[in-house]
């Protein structure tokens, strides 16, 4: 694994950063890319200083404006965000980010849901416990990999007489040809739960005040990409998305502007790359 601890000025596409964690200015680094690049982003934003990242500064129409030029066509963004509230009002930070996205030239394709069964208890002002966040599924043109996830169905092998159902590409209401019976699995919905910070590869990253939950990088690297593809985190923390792409056997590259986050990144990483391989295999 490469250790490159500062990025280089000269333009080098992405050869001398792949399976790499580099601390420095995303933004400064990601000027270092070539356009077209990077299958997958999978990132978590420090929003409306709901942590403290030692007065990092936050460029977010740069990351944004560089985040596209890199993306294949055909490529996403993950985008995980939530909002502060201030003065008895939600920030709405998160909706001008997905929609300042699509200004540049992004699709919203999906806006999905990180619900934590395990959200951190709030002082009571009147509202209910906030238990999500937002995930915005950001693509360049049209997805060109989709691997979905499937559960079980809730009734599995059920006989039907009839159904009905919305249609929202059509003015339609009921289907002509029901499956009979429910088969076993379906797709999965686009609200996903985790436990955070409990699971023991999740305990890895416990000195970074705000990691998200390997398994969720994990169910969106499956989805969104295949082995060998690029997978990128420009904000990558305690470094749970290289983390994990290294373990689905994608490459990796990984910055942060904290050197000692960095530092556990590769920790991370090496801790990975000295385990036997693991194989996922969809049906």
């Amino acid at each position: 694994m490469q250790t490159t601890n500062f990025f280089q000025c000269d333009k080098m596409g992405i050869g001398n950063y792949i399976n790499s964690i580099i601390a420095g200015n995303c933004v400064s680094v990601m000027k270092n890319f070539d356009d077209n690049v990077i299958d997958l982003t999978v990132t978590s934003p420090p929003y409306d200083d709901l942590r403290n990242y030692n007065g990092y500064v936050f460029p977010f129409k740069e990351i944004a404006g560089e985040l596209y030029r890199i993306t294949k066509q055909g490529g996403v963004v993950v985008w995980v965000v939530a909002d502060a509230t201030i003065d008895a009002t939600e920030t709405g930070t998160s909706f001008r980010q997905a929609l300042f996205f699509k200004d540049i030239g992004f699709n919203l394709h999906d806006t999905m849901i990180f619900r934590k069964r395990n959200p951190i208890p709030q002082i009571y002002r009147k509202r209910y416990n906030n238990e999500f966040e937002y995930m915005f599924v950001l693509s360049k043109g049209t997805v060109k990999t989709h691997n979905p996830i499937r559960v079980d169905c809730l009734h599995a092998g059920l006989e039907l007489n009839g159904t009905t159902y919305k249609n929202y590409s059509k003015n339609e209401q009921v289907r002509e040809k029901p499956a009979n019976p429910v088969k076993d699995r379906k797709i999965k919905g686009n609200v996903w739960e985790y436990v955070v910070g409990k699971k023991q590869e999740d305990q890895e990253a416990k000195g970074h005040p705000a990691p998200f939950p390997c398994e969720l990088a994990r169910d969106h690297i499956l989805s969104w990409t295949n082995k060998g593809d690029v997978v990128l985190d420009p904000m990558c923390g305690s470094g749970t998305t290289p983390r994990v792409a290294c373990e689905l056997n994608r490459q990796y590259i990984g910055i942060d502007i904290s050197s000692g986050y960095c530092e556990m990144s590769r920790q991370r990483v090496k801790m990975i790359e000295m385990q036997p391989t693991l194989a996922i295999e969809f049906e």
